[in-house]
């Protein structure tokens, strides 16, 4: 019997995750720590419980240790529909496979309509390997586009085993040097290109994402090891470089942790475009897509 999967938010009428119209699912649980990550709130598998401090009236109910807290313990669902200004709140909800498809299914029509589909992100999808992947098979059986989002650091198994039920794998590839990698995200390169390659052996639809921080990954080196590499991969359809944008530094402050790249400026466009040149040079098909 497959668990049940914790889910972070559902996001409809997204364009930036696969073709078409899409419905996407942030699973929680990420095996990265990624200093420019969008959603913190996702990094931890558990569902957790925060406090907007700018919604807080101070009317009693917490103690004044709990209100110098912005991660707040030992709450439950009540707590939060009793909070009368909504300054509590809690990520991640716990959802049964066939639930969270029979939601996603209403959005048919605007699938049918764009060509789009569902899209399964997160986090780290395949945290949760078995719930992702028998959301991924029901939907396919019910006809729906289906992509799954990866950062590819997880057991080959659980990434093929998902893949086989995703017409589309979008795949993150932040740098190509192992130990900056880890410098950056917590962990070295070595699974995520390895599964990579495997992929690209029985998978034929697959778009790799390069996020471009300043900084951090966008320096001639990494920019020309990586396209190198890319134009190598069978299977690979297209390459969507992603600018940074700080997204995540109020999310970051809300949970009490420090966000390291303040300050730094989100890529213009002629910098996007110059970065796409080096990749279409290589005869890579490259857009520059949404903020990262």
């Amino acid at each position: 019997m497959t668990p049940d999967g914790v889910v972070f938010n559902v996001q409809r009428f997204s364009v930036h995750d696969g073709p078409g119209l899409r419905t996407t699912v942030f699973m929680k649980g990420c095996p990265l720590t990624c200093t420019w990550c969008h959603n913190p709130e996702s990094q931890s598998l558990a569902p957790a419980f925060v406090r907007l401090q700018h919604r807080c009236m101070r009317c009693g109910r917490c103690s004044d240790e709990e209100l110098g807290n912005p991660v707040v313990h030992g709450r439950d669902e009540c707590d939060v529909d009793a909070c009368p200004t909504g300054a509590l709140q809690m990520v991640g909800s716990r959802m049964e496979a066939a639930v969270l498809v029979t939601s996603l299914l209403s959005d048919r029509v605007f699938f049918d309509e764009s060509g789009g589909g569902v899209t399964i992100s997160g986090g780290e999808p395949l945290v949760q390997a078995p719930f992702v992947t028998d959301v991924l098979a029901r939907l396919r059986a019910e006809g729906v586009h289906t992509a799954l989002d990866t950062c590819g650091f997880t057991p080959w198994p659980y990434l093929r085993d998902a893949a086989a039920h995703a017409d589309l794998v979008l795949y993150d590839l932040k740098l190509m040097d192992p130990v900056r990698h880890e410098a950056a995200t917590g962990v070295s390169n070595e699974l995520i290109l390895a599964n990579l390659a495997a992929l690209a052996a029985v998978h034929d639809n697959i778009w790799v994402r390069v996020p471009v921080v300043p900084g951090v990954n966008d320096d001639d080196e990494n920019i020309e090891a990586t396209a190198d590499y890319l134009r190598t991969v069978p299977g690979l359809r297209h390459v969507d470089l992603l600018p940074y944008h700080p997204t995540g530094e109020p999310k970051f402050a809300r949970l009490g942790l420090e966000y390291s790249l303040h300050g730094t400026s989100t890529p213009d466009q002629h910098q996007m475009n110059t970065i796409a040149g080096r990749f279409r040079a290589r005869g890579l098909m490259t857009t520059t897509g949404a903020p990262e």
